[in-house]
C-alpha cells in the first residue's frame, strides 16, 4: 500500500520528486499538486475571437493551462480580452522582445514563458521581473535543444544534456539575481533520449517545478508515441509537475493525449478509461467501430470511471470484472453486459451503443453523487 493512497498496490506507486510550489494564476504547480496538462493555441493571437474559440475547445478537453504566443504588439493588445474570456490561466509565450513581456504581464497573463538570456541586459531582465511581481505572474524558463546559446554549442559541440542543464541554470541565476523565485523550467528536445537525460539531471540540480515536453514530437500518431515514451518515462520516475504534449495536430488533441498519459500511470483521472481489444475473427461485434462510436458519444463525461469493450469471451469476462461497465461479445448478436464487474444482462447489436452510453451516464451520476465508487478506485488504479 502507498502512504499517500492507501488503496494503491505497491507496484503501482510512483514516488514523485519533491519540488517547491508556485502558482500560475489560480492553479498550483509543483509541491505535490496534481500534474497539470497544458497546450498552446495555433491561431493568430491578434485574432481574439478565433483564439478564444480554440481555447474553449481546449478547456472542454480538460486543459488546466493555455499558452498563447505574443510575438507582436497586436498580440499583446488582444491578450487582455483573451485572458478575461478564458476559464483557465493564460501563459504568454515571449521570445526576444522584453517589451512584449511587460505588455503581457500588464494584460493579465498568469505566466510569462521566456528565456531571460534572450531578453537582453540585466536591466531588461529586471524590468520583466518587476512587471511579473507587480502583476502576480509566474515565469517559465523554456530551454530548447533547437535554440541553445551559441557559446554552449561551441563549448559542448552539440546539444547534449549537460548543455541544456547549464543553459537552464544560467537562466535561473538571472532570475534569482533579481530575487525572483516563482518560476518553473523546461529543458525540451525532439530527441527522446536527450530530453529524458536532461530532465533527470536538472531534477537533481534544482528544487523548482519542472514543465515536461518532447518538443517538435511530430504528428498525432508519431508524436503521441514519442511523447508517451519521453514524458511517461519521466513521470514514472517521479519527475514532472506540468506537461505539454507537442503535436502537429489541433491543440485539444494535445490535451487528450496528455490526459491519456497521466491516466495510464494513475497520476490523474478524467473521463472514461476505455479498455478494448484490437479485435479478431472471434469478435461478436465490430469492436473497432464500436469503440470509436462510444468514445465520441462519451466525450462529455468528466467523471473518472472505466469501460471495457471486448469482442469475445477469451479475455472479456476478466477485463469486465475490473471495470465499472463492461460488454463482451456473444453469439447471435446478443452480448453480455457487466455492471461493477458482475454479469447483469444481455443487449442486442442494434441497441448496444445507446444502451452502454446510458449505463455510463447513470454510473457517472452515481459516482458524482457519492452513492457509488468507481472500480478503478476499488482496485487502486485511480489517482
Amino acid at each position: 500500500m502507498s502512504d499517500h493512497n492507501p488503496g494503491l498496490r505497491p507496484w503501482r506507486d510512483i514516488a514523485r520528486r519533491t519540488s517547491r510550489q508556485i502558482m500560475v494564476g489560480s492553479v498550483p504547480v509543483g509541491g505535490g499538486a496534481p500534474i497539470t496538462v497544458q497546450t498552446m493555441t495555433n491561431t493568430l493571437t491578434s485574432d481574439a475571437v478565433a483564439t478564444i474559440d480554440q481555447i474553449r475547445r481546449c478547456e472542454e478537453a480538460g486543459a488546466d493551462l493555455i499558452r498563447v504566443s505574443c510575438p507582436d504588439t497586436d498580440s499583446t493588445a488582444a491578450l487582455g480580452k483573451i485572458v478575461r474570456a478564458a476559464r483557465v490561466p493564460v501563459i504568454a509565450d515571449i521570445h526576444f522582445h522584453y517589451k512584449r513581456a511587460l505588455e503581457a504581464a500588464d494584460a493579465g497573463a498568469a505566466c510569462l514563458r521566456i528565456n531571460p538570456g534572450n531578453i537582453g541586459s540585466s536591466e531588461r531582465v529586471g524590468e520583466v521581473v518587476r512587471a511579473a511581481k507587480a502583476n502576480g505572474c509566474a515565469i517559465r524558463i523554456g530551454v530548447n535543444a533547437g535554440s541553445l546559446e551559441k557559446d554552449l554549442l561551441e563549448k559542448y559541440g552539440e546539444p547534449c544534456p549537460e548543455a541544456l542543464v547549464e543553459s537552464a541554470l544560467d537562466h535561473i541565476k538571472l532570475l534569482q539575481d533579481h530575487d525572483f523565485h516563482e518560476y518553473k523550467v523546461a529543458v525540451k528536445a525532439s530527441d527522446v533520449f536527450l530530453a529524458v537525460a536532461a530532465y533527470m539531471q536538472l531534477a537533481d540540480a534544482v528544487d523548482c517545478p519542472l514543465h515536461l515536453g518532447i518538443t517538435e514530437a511530430g504528428g498525432l500518431i508519431g508524436g503521441t508515441v514519442k511523447s508517451a515514451l519521453g514524458i511517461g518515462n519521466l513521470l514514472w520516475g517521479g519527475v514532472g509537475d506540468t506537461i505539454r504534449v507537442s503535436l502537429s495536430a489541433e491543440p485539444e488533441e494535445e490535451v487528450r493525449v496528455g490526459y491519456e498519459i497521466l491516466k495510464a500511470l494513475g497520476l490523474r483521472t478524467r473521463g472514461v478509461r476505455v479498455v478494448s481489444c484490437p479485435s479478431c475473427a472471434r469478435q461478436g461485434f465490430d469492436v473497432i467501430r464500436t469503440v470509436q462510436a462510444l468514445e465520441d458519444a462519451l466525450g462529455h463525461i468528466k467523471t473518472p470511471m472505466s469501460l471495457s469493450v471486448l469482442g469475445c469471451v477469451v479475455n472479456g469476462p476478466g477485463e469486465a470484472r475490473e471495470t465499472d461497465i463492461g460488454i463482451t461479445g456473444g453469439g447471435n448478436g446478443k452480448h453480455m453486459v457487466y455492471l461493477s464487474g458482475v454479469t447483469d444482462h444481455h443487449v442486442e447489436d442494434a441497441d448496444m451503443i445507446a444502451h452502454i452510453v446510458k449505463l455510463v451516464e447513470a454510473k457517472a451520476a452515481e459516482i458524482d453523487a457519492g452513492s457509488a465508487v468507481s472500480m478503478d478506485t476499488l482496485h487502486g488504479k485511480a489517482a
